[in-house]
């Protein structure tokens, strides 16, 4: 399993560090003693996890767009990465219907630029692209979870450009990568949550907003059935992926990262867990919008990862809620104690001393 120790002094270079999950991964690697760099737009939201993490002066902080070849290129060439960790993109289904174009331009061309730069850049080697549980061709079988060798055709533009984004990374690697000494795979993520994700259109940030403001929830679809996870859970997975790798072609591929299926659950049942864990006798309610297609059903099948490197889901569901709302109550009353509450979760899930 996991070595975190691999990864002290290491050259590792992050897109998209200023997002929920890149945050928590450079937060992690700053602790385990890797030289970072991290490339990608400003902080999505205000307030936002990145400003909170206190991990700006750690690293080589680069403000930039995935979508600009040229400045990217200059990145890499002056960084020398040996570890690229692709996780920049446009990540929220109901934006991407709103702004198709810009979506596309991200998640395709934007990872089109990064194995470029990885196929021009001799220093790299290791490199993983972060894509999404919604990358596959979903029709809304009931109970039925994607295996990695099934379709890809995602239906909404980001699920669908997220699917050209592995493709993208499928043909350097056949066309490229197989003839360089560089490891090449792709994750395709569950739902994550976790403390400190401020974006829009997920599902418990709109809860903490809702129980700030002393409102009910509203959900959109109750029944809305999602392969839901702590952040540290695809994290750690991607960090072992990118370790064992690095050293060794036979551990690259392409993996579901989802939790088992216990862990699967309606959009309800994750509020009603939320709410008991918060107290304060705070409710949900109903009400459809209207909003543009979003698949009912998604499950994941994790059998590979289990089987490759040995992973078995540490938090489930009931523990993750716990972890979420203790982060959400330290946030409301010390935002300063935040830093150390994410060292004190990463100490504890990769069992640190």
């Amino acid at each position: 399993m996991l070595n975190l120790n691999f990864y002290k002094g290491k050259r590792v270079l992050i897109t998209g560090h200023t997002g929920f999950k890149g945050t928590w991964l450079t937060r992690i690697l700053v602790n385990a003693g890797a030289i970072i760099c991290g490339y990608s737009l400003e902080a999505p939201t205000t307030p936002n996890l990145f400003s909170l993490a206190q991990v700006e002066d750690k690293i080589k902080h680069v403000i930039g767009d995935i979508r600009d070849y040229k400045h990217l290129k200059e990145v890499f060439d002056e960084f020398e990465p040996e570890i690229v960790m692709h996780l920049a993109a446009q990540p929220i289904v109901r934006e991407s219907y709103k702004n198709p174009l810009y979506t596309y331009e991200t998640n395709v061309m934007g990872t089109a630029n990064i194995c470029e730069c990885v196929r021009l850049t001799k220093s790299v080697k290791s490199f993983l692209n972060v894509t999404t549980d919604k990358v596959y061709l979903n029709e809304d079988m009931p109970d039925h979870a994607f295996k990695e060798n099934e379709p890809l055709d995602g239906y909404d533009p980001y699920s669908n450009s997220k699917s050209c984004s592995e493709l993208v990374t499928h043909s350097y690697k056949k066309s490229f990568f197989k003839d360089m000494d560089v490891s090449v795979s792709t994750a395709r993520a569950g739902n994550v949550i976790g403390g400190g994700d401020f974006a829009i259109d997920r599902i418990i940030q709109d809860s903490i907003r809702a129980v700030e403001k002393n409102q009910d929830i509203v959900i959109r679809n109750p029944y809305s059935t999602r392969p839901y996870q702590h952040v540290l859970e695809p994290l750690y997975i991607y960090l072992t992926i990118c370790e064992k790798q690095y050293n060794n072609k036979d551990f690259e591929g392409y993996f579901n990262v989802g939790p088992d299926d216990c862990d699967c659950v309606s959009t309800g049942d994750l509020v009603t867990l939320f709410c008991k864990e918060w107290g304060n006798n705070v409710n949900w309610t109903s009400k459809y919008d209207g909003g543009p297609h979003e698949a009912t059903f998604l499950k994941l099948d994790n059998w590979k990862i289990k089987d490759v490197f040995g992973w078995r889901p540490r938090w489930h569901i009931d523990e993750c809620m716990k972890k979420i709302v203790e982060f959400t109550k330290i946030y409301f009353n010390n935002k300063e104690d935040i830093p150390a509450e994410m060292d004190k979760e990463i100490k504890e899930f990769f069992k640190l001393k």
